[in-house]
């Protein structure tokens, strides 16, 4: 069985792999630095469907499509689906994916949702609660500047520290430990609250919890950030990074060296207009499935930490005058057991 550590921390037992996995994108994720790494890039935002909500669905459904081509599974190969998105009762997974007779696990982490949905996965494969297990996120950056901002249209200017809601899909499939990348532990998040009230500044608002997150998982087991050849956030943008820098430096330690941004690495912020950097549930997801798995499995990686971060916010509560709490899971994943 998987042991628990403490505080949230778990180390499976046999292990799980991350058999196969995927990224479909938009147009302008595709023109950015990981590009080439895409296994579908959209040459529209549409998607060839009438609402960008519909548009989100079409992205997810490729991205667990070319996972299950790339794994030369099948979807009754499958024996639950976790998935989870940005919108209203994760309407962009239960639409998406409301065709695929899978068992599923719908799943609400705000962006921190690809790291939740794949400790869970990697969990049910190391106790053998079935065979294959799915993580699957997404966002659409229209979709979700239409329920959390204003409309598209209404021209508003974003201020400095906003973030680009990426258009984007990732997902990673798992399965009973057999090969590289393996998943060895992982760390649920705490609700931690900086006290950010602007929705505009979502990493400043989440970098608290990347902070107690990664903490607490190096700690209960032992280990050091020089341990690690990537600790990988998503999504802080530049001002969570530069706070999550500051917070571990009080301590002493210093993360520069090994952390990466997700949300600094789909985009080029000297030639895209993305601001502070990237977010959404797809902006980790597709650097996930695109670029970290693939350099493990290849064995340009050694160690990493995989810590997708999540603004908890609501247009309510927001409007009531509310902080906006910050979550995020961490999943440790290795090229050996």
């Amino acid at each position: 069985m998987a042991e628990y550590i403490k505080d949230g921390t778990i180390r499976l037992s046999n292990g799980a792999s991350a058999c196969s996995y995927a990224a479909a994108v938009g147009k302008m994720e595709g023109e950015g630095p990981l590009g080439q790494c895409f296994d579908y890039i959209s040459q529209g935002a549409e998607l060839g469907e009438k609402t960008w909500e519909k548009a989100e669905s079409k992205l997810q459904q490729y991205a667990f499509e070319i996972a299950l081509s790339k794994g030369k599974l099948q979807k009754q190969d499958i024996s639950v689906i976790f998935a989870g998105d940005l919108l209203n009762q994760c309407t962009g997974s239960a639409y998406g994916l409301r065709d695929s007779d899978t068992p599923f696990i719908g799943l609400y982490g705000a962006c921190s949702t690809m790291a939740e949905s794949l400790m869970l996965a990697s969990l049910y494969a190391d106790m053998r609660l079935g065979y294959y297990f799915a993580a699957i996120t997404s966002s659409h950056f229209c979709s979700a500047e239409r329920q959390f901002r204003f409309p598209i249209n209404y021209g508003g200017v974003r201020p400095p520290t906003a973030q680009w809601t990426a258009t984007a899909s990732g997902c990673c499939i798992t399965k009973s430990a057999d090969k590289p990348p393996f998943i060895k532990a992982v760390t649920a998040g705490k609700i931690t609250d900086m006290g950010v009230k602007d929705a505009n500044n979502m990493g400043a608002a989440m970098a608290g919890a990347a902070y107690d997150s990664l903490s607490r998982h190096m700690e209960n087991l032992k280990r050091t950030p020089d341990e690690y050849d990537g600790i990988f956030t998503g999504d802080l943008g530049q001002v969570g990074t530069d706070i999550l820098h500051e917070l571990f430096e009080k301590r002493g330690i210093d993360i520069s060296r090994v952390h990466k941004d997700c949300g600094l690495m789909l985009y080029d912020r000297e030639k895209q207009d993305v601001h502070a950097g990237g977010s959404g549930c797809g902006c980790s997801a597709s650097v996930l499935c695109a670029h970290i798995l693939p350099q493990i499995a290849e064995g340009k990686l050694h160690n990493v930490l995989f810590a997708a971060t999540g603004a908890l916010m609501s247009t309510t509560m927001s409007q009531q005058g509310e902080s906006i709490p910050g979550i995020s899971h961490v999943v440790e994943i290795s090229d050996t057991l």
